[in-house]
């Protein structure tokens, strides 16, 4: 598969769709994941045969479409108990199909050998920062969207369970502030959905919806709906 370019450079926001199980990709229509998202991401540590040596990869049937390969910590949402070499062997292997993959930041020293492989291939990746708890504290979300930054990534991404009103708030007022580079936030739990239009009427560059059966965090919405739904909402201005 050519590698399809996926660009960043106006920051306006853009959806990812998800993609949960092998079948849910397998059964993916090209034509209907191109009006749902800007971008696919296949979640690697959530297919039964993640493998990218497949021939033909089970993703082959999507040429074209910008892919985000994911590879995730089970302590951050993984599906699976890989380590630290197992998911830069995953990530490693899809590279020549990838037009971004997602590191957490809490992986970025472990995986110092495949971010400077990145470098060297100019190949864009997104630092993610998950908690399924709480919204950390702002001081906490700053200090790691400044790592993120400082280790090379193009966009800092955080996705924290949400309780009450004031957690979307604070949420939304991080999108808003001033960062090094760009942020994409969103919600779980009881105030997920709500938090994604927030979040994207504010500016954040990712917004997430599951392509198929199979939502990949809590909250999601399907992307096609997230993609029709977001066209409507003016962009907020701080």
């Amino acid at each position: 598969m050519t590698q399809a370019l996926f660009l960043l450079e106006n920051r306006l926001p853009r959806v990812v769709g998800s993609i949960g199980g092998l079948q849910d990709l397998r059964d993916a229509d090209p034509a209907e994941v191109r009006l749902a998202c800007d971008l696919a991401e296949i979640r690697l540590d959530l297919l039964v045969d993640p493998s990218p040596t497949q021939s033909p990869a089970p993703w082959h049937h999507l040429h074209g479409i910008p892919l985000l390969f994911t590879a995730r910590r089970k302590d951050e949402g993984g599906g699976r108990s890989l380590d630290a070499a197992t998911r830069m062997r995953l990530l490693s292997a899809a590279l020549d199909h990838a037009a971004c993959l997602d590191i957490e930041v809490a992986s970025i020293d472990e995986m110092d050998e495949l971010l400077q492989h990145l470098k060297t291939r100019k190949l864009p990746w997104i630092a993610s920062f998950h908690d399924f708890l709480r919204l950390p504290d702002t001081p906490v979300l700053i200090e790691a969207a400044q790592r993120a930054h400082a280790a090379g990534a193009c966009i800092f991404k955080v996705a924290a369970h949400l309780a009450h009103p004031a957690d979307l708030a604070r949420l939304a007022e991080f999108q808003l502030a001033d960062h090094p580079l760009p942020v994409a936030t969103m919600g779980m739990g009881p105030l997920a959905a709500v938090s994604r239009l927030l979040c994207a009427q504010c500016g954040s560059a990712l917004n997430y919806g599951h392509l198929g059966k199979i939502p990949t965090a809590p909250g999601q919405w399907p992307a096609a709906l997230l993609q029709q739904t977001l066209s409507r909402l003016e962009p907020l201005k701080n």
